[in-house]
């Protein structure tokens, strides 16, 4: 291939960010397409040594690269003085507002009661609502104050986005009798009407400009009980920050749970992508991390890098993204696997069976 390399910064962060970062950058090398990597810091750990968990020189290289591999941050639990977190600033200043959390199911065994095909995205709004940093004390400390941030531009987007995914996923779909593009609305509109009122209807605006998505939509509580029995009647779900942030974990038990699950953060010119799991200090450093959900996130920045790619190579990034997705889901089905999936594989170990189907797939 003659094309440019695409720049993909890759910030390992903390904890077993470090181990399983290395491993998606091992797989996105081996698929030979024109990318060029570029290391920054961030996280608890470099605020410890510099004073700052997201230096200036790391911020302006993001904002300079194709694409962004984040690890994990493992922030501390109590208030500390100058240290805010990286990725939630980074979310900002970069105004990656679109959260995309895909989560699907392993082909059932013989015998599981649970038999069922779960294919479903959340799409959590990223950059307002109740994370919108907007906390105050008051009476000398008695009273602590969340001010939650809905606005029509920000629901706007967050649901175009949500039918448009909708709408490429049917498009991708061969088979004929594939069920119907479909939008799922979830709020709690009966008891937050202002802000709640507000994202419900911008999202319902929206559905009209999308006559071939179904849309329907759900209250958060009932959606979280239906993700939990009955995931399959989903297919994508939009909603707000912190609600988002709640269903999505839920949804990801179908997937395999936290160490599994790869997310996107997408805005109009930046891309960030990076595993759900944090920085899993308990066994960060033992060579035992789970690189599926990092390597998840490699076969979603290619998917996501095939939009900005010349066209003459964009096809090869979409081929490469779905050669390494069914090279996921065979290791996740047959191994070999680290600790948390009942098995006693390395890192090193997964990476290497992933980058073999993906290389023969």
């Amino acid at each position: 291939m003659n094309a440019p390399p695409l720049t993909i910064l890759v910030i390992p962060g903390d904890g077993i960010g470090r181990e399983v970062i290395p491993a998606a950058v091992a797989v996105l090398q081996s698929t030979g397409l024109p990318l060029r990597f570029a290391e920054a810091d961030a996280g608890w750990e470099c605020f410890q040594r510099c004073g700052e968990a997201l230096p200036l020189e790391t911020l302006d290289a993001a904002r300079a690269a194709d694409a962004v591999l984040f690890g994990a941050v493992a922030s501390p639990s109590h208030p500390v003085a100058g240290y805010r977190s990286p990725i939630v600033r980074l979310r900002r200043e970069l105004d990656l507002y679109a959260n995309i959390r895909p989560v699907f199911d392993d082909p059932p065994r013989a015998g599981d009661l649970r038999a069922r095909r779960v294919d479903l995205v959340v799409v959590r709004e990223n950059t307002e609502g109740l994370y919108a940093g907007r906390e105050r004390v008051e009476d000398g400390g008695a009273t602590a104050i969340a001010e939650r941030v809905i606005t029509r531009r920000a629901s706007e987007r967050i649901a175009r986005v949500a039918f448009e995914l909708a709408r490429a996923r049917h498009a991708a779909r061969s088979a004929e009798d594939a069920p119907p593009a479909k939008v799922t609305i979830v709020h709690k509109a009966n008891v937050l009407r202002e802000t709640c009122g507000l994202f419900r209807a911008v999202a319902l605006e929206v559905a009209q400009a999308y006559p071939d998505v179904q849309a329907d939509e759900m209250l958060v509580d009932a959606c979280a009980l239906q993700l939990a029995t009955r995931p399959e009647r989903f297919d994508v779900i939009v909603t707000t920050n912190l609600f988002g942030d709640i269903l999505s974990d839920v949804a990801c038990a179908w997937g395999g749970g936290l160490g599994l699950a790869s997310s996107a953060n997408l805005g109009e010119r930046h891309a960030l992508f990076e595993p759900v799991h944090g920085a899993a200090p308990d066994i960060a450093g033992k060579g035992i991390a789970n690189p599926l959900a990092a390597i998840g996130c490699a076969a979603l920045l290619l998917d996501h890098l095939a939009h900005r790619a010349p066209l003459d190579v964009a096809s090869d990034f979409r081929a490469w993204s779905a050669r390494i997705q069914r090279a996921i889901r065979r290791v996740r089905v047959a191994g070999p696997h680290t600790p948390d999936l009942g098995g006693n594989a390395v890192t090193s170990e997964v990476t290497n069976a992933v980058i073999a189907h993906t290389l023969t797939s």
